[in-house]
């Protein structure tokens, strides 16, 4: 054969190399850019929880830390909680209600506090000042640790690597040693409802090491033939008795090699590889489910149906099930040399001041991932942890907040595609209606059901410890805006009719209790409270107990609308609805106070902490609506200065709430610098995140990063409903808040209300497409920097708009 090639075929291969290679590179990029939005990585294991990185599916959750010698892996499952269902209510409280009310009326608000936290406050020691692990209020626990201990050698490791794949859901770590390279994958599935390690050489035979199980109380673990070990134990009921039960199993399976039983561990010798495979589960059951089989046996049925598939196929089914989930939406944002590093160096790196434009893609990208992993139809609602909890008294007993913190929780649910993952808030939200109708009764001698400021698993209900943190009657209102919000978003009028029942008990509530003030015969709530933050008056304080305090007249206004609206659709109740209606009229209206701000209070008092965390007032600005741009612009005005003078520098969920009111302001620059804040590397005892990305408040609390999320969608889409229920446009607003340092991206897949679901495309800072599609048939305003195009779509109908087009159906 003539290997000499001829010129034309030199001078062809010559020109083609360089074309191939230049694809090649340009693959390499845009790979490297998806990375950017879509993985966290490190070049060492985690030395702390805060380092870990989180894996969950909705119901069991893990923490991997990727050690060489010995690998932790915290484990979680969501019903891991202490205590017990108690009584906490008082059951003569009603009969103090008069007088705290009169010494309200009176301007006695000192004594009126006095008296809420004698005899208004819970029954016992409630929360036990957020120590309630031992006590009937219970806290929720960490179900364990699962060791792997290895005998790799004492060689050098090289090209250490640990990851955390958002895309797929899958945790990863790999490392050469001893001319070794090992592989571990980790994932928790939900179709198959167990945890799964695979362990993988690239030399036959080279995986050895042991396996425990441990946590840090309470706990028998106990080896069940060769391959296997069983943790079991009963939580603190709070009483000195059992309470509840919890079975952890895990068992070990091998390709060559061999696995026995040593005691209380297990010992892996000379395998080629290895899969260890974990479930859980208690014995907590809701009221009306049917009682599941006991936790060991319910823990070996899952691990039998597993082992029944291999690996990969385990594997398979968990990819489609998440990226279900996650593929729904997407946002791509510029990536820069900063983008390319390690997480915790680039977090670093953008802390000084280096451009990484697709960071604030990756956090909005781990935001659904969390909401993903720890919110599933049929489960628990994530608390101030999610599922992931190394402790046993988990910081503020890892409860559900109800002035602000679960509520955030689900920022991000319908906005981002995720609507069906709403559903364990929704539910839960309609557990709180049994006990809370006592509570209603013997406080307020009410019809309807309240919840206070803080529950637990066992429906706490009753007003805490404290006036300050514990009282908050607007809780109820609260948790039920997340009931309207699931049919803002997506018009089922068959959930609705689920919905109603929960929203009128509420609403009953509030017009039991509400009083007429004496100076503008406004209808106020008494007794009241700005959760968590106080006032002072001359001589006096701090107090916060008073008459109507801004939040709870927020919340009755939109409350109110809501649950006539729900009875104008369901054709049911008109009698109620006039009554909302009138009454809604009347509540106390927001007031710009004498320093221009949004006040607080029913009256201008003096702060006692001008920079507290809480904006509670602002809540009709974001989440809800009652204050807009368009519509109340002095009012929005207002709520301007109130962020100047609360500062940017705060806890990290309060940061995540503050970068949603600067979108709400139009502000982009200023929700970016707080998105900044929010992102900053944790210093001592700071607001900011973890190296694992997770928002220290401090400590690590999780609503940070659902409310941080759901701020960078605020931040490139708005959406409001009609004021005039008659109306049928909604109002959609296109990159309301688009900040400088996002100057090109592309947002596909994002919910607007209405049932709608729209693409954007930006460059340069300029729109330069949206496509809409309408979920079930509906009409809205699209607008643009001020200019407005009407859309009427039918249902499953989509319509494109480019910036020509869009500029010449505005005019």
């Amino acid at each position: 054969m003539n290997r000499r090639m001829n010129s034309t075929s030199s001078t062809r291969q010559l020109i083609v190399f360089p074309l191939a290679l230049a694809a090649w590179l340009s693959q390499l990029l845009l790979a490297s850019a998806a990375d950017s939005t879509t993985r966290l990585w490190y070049e060492q294991p985690a030395t702390a929880f805060e380092e870990a990185l989180p894996l969950g599916n909705g119901r069991l959750g893990a923490m991997i830390f990727g050690g060489v010698d010995r690998e932790r892996m915290v484990l979680n499952e969501s019903s891991m909680w202490s205590g017990s269902a108690s009584d906490y209510n008082r059951p003569d409280a009603y009969l103090v209600l008069p007088e705290i009310r009169r010494l309200l009326l009176a301007g006695k608000n000192a004594d009126a506090q006095k008296l809420v936290a004698e005899k208004f406050n819970c029954l016992g020691k409630g929360t036990y000042g957020n120590l309630g692990a031992t006590s009937p209020f219970g806290c929720y626990q960490t179900l364990g640790n699962l060791f792997l201990t290895f005998s790799d050698g004492t060689d050098a490791v090289e090209n250490y690597r640990r990851e955390l794949d958002l895309e797929t859901a899958l945790a990863r770590v790999t490392y050469r040693r001893g001319g070794v390279n090992f592989t571990r994958e980790h994932f928790v599935s939900a179709p198959d409802q167990v945890f799964v390690s695979r362990l993988t050489a690239d030399q036959p035979g080279s995986l050895s090491f042991s396996v425990t199980l441990d946590r840090p109380e309470r706990f028998t673990t106990t080896a069940s033939g060769t391959n296997e070990l069983l943790m079991t134990g009963h939580l603190n009921d709070g009483h000195g008795k059992n309470g509840i039960e919890y079975a952890c199993r895990v068992r070990v399976l091998v390709k060559g090699g061999q696995v026995r039983a040593d005691g209380v561990s297990l010992v892996i010798t000379k395998a080629d590889e290895a899969t260890v495979l974990m479930a859980a589960a208690t014995d907590f059951q809701e009221k009306g489910q049917q009682k599941s089989a006991a936790p060991p046996l319910a823990t070996s049925s899952d691990l039998n149906r597993a082992v029944s598939r291999n690996s990969a196929d385990l594997e398979a089914a968990h990819r489609r099930d998440y990226q279900n989930w996650f593929q729904r939406m997407s946002l791509k944002l510029d990536a820069t040399a900063n983008s390319a590093l390690p997480t915790d160096a680039r977090l670093q790196g953008f802390s000084v001041g280096q451009v990484d434009p697709a960071l604030g893609a990756l956090y909005l990208n781990l935001g659904r991932y969390l909401l993903i992993s720890s919110s599933r139809p049929g489960g628990l609602p994530p608390n101030l942890q999610g599922i992931w909890a190394e402790e046993i008294q988990t910081p503020w007993n890892g409860d559900w907040h109800i002035n602000i913190n679960l509520p955030m929780n689900y920022w991000p649910a319908e906005i981002c595609n995720l609507s069906e993952l709403h559903e364990p808030y929704l539910k839960f939200t309609a557990s709180l209606v049994e006990p809370g109708r006592a509570t209603a009764k013997k406080y307020y001698n009410a019809r309807g059901w309240v919840v206070h400021a803080k529950t637990n698993l066992w429906g706490f209900t009753a007003p805490g410890e404290k006036p300050a943190s514990g009282l908050f009657p607007g809780g109820a209102a609260w948790v039920c805006s997340g009931l309207w919000e699931h049919y803002a978003f997506t018009g089922d009028t068959h959930y609705l009719a689920w919905a109603y029942p929960i929203l009128k008990e509420a609403a009953q509530f509030y017009l039991d209790i509400l009083i007429e003030e004496p100076r503008h015969k406004w209808l106020v709530t008494a007794p009241s409270t700005s959760p968590e933050n106080s006032y002072r008056l001359p001589g006096d304080g701090p107090n916060a107990v008073c008459l109507g305090a801004t939040i709870d007249m927020q919340l009755l206004r939109e409350l109110f609308r809501n649950t006539a609206r729900a009875a104008e659709i369901l054709n049911v109740d008109s009698d109620l609805r006039r009554e909302l209606t009138d009454k809604r009229a009347r509540l106390a209206p927001n007031q710009i106070g004498p320093d221009g701000r949004l006040q607080e209070w029913l009256e201008p008092y003096a702060e006692a902490e001008p920079e507290h965390r809480h904006t509670t007032h602002l809540y009709g600005l974001h989440p809800s609506s009652d204050i807009t741009l368009s519509g109340t612009p002095s009012f929005a005005a207002a709520c301007r200065k109130t962020l100047e003078a609360r500062g940017d520098k705060s806890t990290g969920w309060a940061m995540g709430w503050r970068i949603n009111l600067w979108a709400r302001l139009g502000d982009g620059d200023r929700a970016y610098q707080l998105l900044k804040g929010l992102l900053k590397p944790v210093k001592g005892k700071s607001g900011g995140s973890y190296p694992n990305l997770f928002d220290s408040c401090p400590p690590f609390q999780i609503d940070g990063n659902f409310g941080g999320a759901a701020g960078i969608v605020e931040m490139l889409l708005q959406s409001q409903e009609p004021k005039d229920p008659s109306a049928e446009s909604y109002r959609i607003e296109l990159l309301p808040a688009l900040p400088k340092a996002w100057s090109n991206g592309e947002l596909r897949g994002v919910r607007a209300r209405g049932g709608f679901e729209l693409d954007l495309a930006w460059k340069d800072g300029a729109l330069t497409r949206v496509t809409i599609r309408s979920l079930k048939g509906a009409a809205c305003q699209l607008v643009y920097r001020g200019k407005s195009v009407p859309v009427k779509l039918a249902a499953c109908e989509s319509t494109e708009f480019k910036p020509p087009h869009f500029a010449e159906a505005a005019q």
